[in-house]
């Protein structure tokens, strides 16, 4: 089995915010939310409140939009997002886990034959978490208890955070824009 990352990974972008952006466009109220997001991410980078209050702060735009319809319109307009080293390496079992909601994603890997998913448990109309945030250990975590038998054989992601994962795989590889490069493990060791 494989197993990728999501966001600047297999697609090119952070599907959260370009979500957040292409929402905001097409609805006013998501505009109200804006400065909220934008406050709270600043005591997020200065270590005032957690990832995951900050997230679900920035998922709050949620309760004002039709998310089944903004899904639709927003992966109809950004699936060639999906990069074609990827298009051209897919396998059947391939398996996604990425910090992103699980309902963002999904709706993506379904349009491009992805079966295996799993992201943060978001609720995709209050923007409330219903889990833990998919990231980093909680990863690993969550592999184990949904594959506990299975093996990785090739791992990739685009950040060292994603270290429990590639430490638990057989290969690793950092992707860099549209470039795979070996997994450095004496950096990855760092953030365990």
């Amino acid at each position: 089995m494989n197993v990728y990352d999501f966001d600047k990974t297999i697609y090119d972008g952070d599907s959260t915010f370009h979500f957040l952006m292409f929402c905001a466009k097409r609805n006013p109220k998501v505009l109200f939310k804006l400065p909220r997001i934008a406050v709270r991410g600043i005591l997020f980078l200065c270590g005032a409140i957690k990832k995951q209050a900050f997230k679900e702060d920035m998922f709050s735009f949620l309760s004002v939009i039709d998310t089944d319809r903004e899904l639709e319109a927003f992966w109809s307009r950004n699936i060639s997002g999906i990069k074609q080293w990827y298009k051209e390496n897919q396998h059947e079992d391939d398996l996604v886990i990425t910090a992103s909601p699980e309902f963002l994603v999904e709706y993506a890997t379904r349009m491009i034959g992805i079966k295996y998913i799993m992201g943060s448990p978001v609720d995709k109309h209050t923007g409330k978490y219903t889990g833990n945030n998919c990231h980093g250990k909680e990863k690993v975590v969550r592999f184990n208890e949904a594959y506990p038998d299975a093996k990785i054989e090739e791992f990739y992601s685009d950040s060292y955070s994603d270290s429990p994962l590639a430490n638990i795989s057989e290969k690793a590889f950092l992707v860099k824009g549209n470039k795979l490069l070996p997994w450095d493990m004496e950096r990855s060791k760092k953030h365990i």
